[in-house]
């Protein structure tokens, strides 16, 4: 897949130089791209644009109990 055009944006949730920073690309068609800014040239997970949305709205709404 081409992530040339890709516009990464770091999540509001990562600290500055945190251990913990993600930047999400949601600028390309029918998919959305995720990385580790730490790491920009390392691998990147891409999801279908739906299956994205499905997911950040379940942390939304707290349906993922992570603790």
């Amino acid at each position: 897949m081409d992530l040339s055009r890709a516009e990464w944006r770091k999540a509001s949730y990562s600290s500055n130089g945190g251990a913990s920073c993600v930047e999400v690309a949601r600028n390309l068609p029918g998919v959305v791209a995720v990385r580790d800014s730490k790491d920009p040239a390392g691998p990147v997970l891409v999801f279908p644009a739906a299956e994205w949305e499905t997911f950040t709205a379940g942390v939304t709404a707290g349906e993922l109990n992570l603790s």
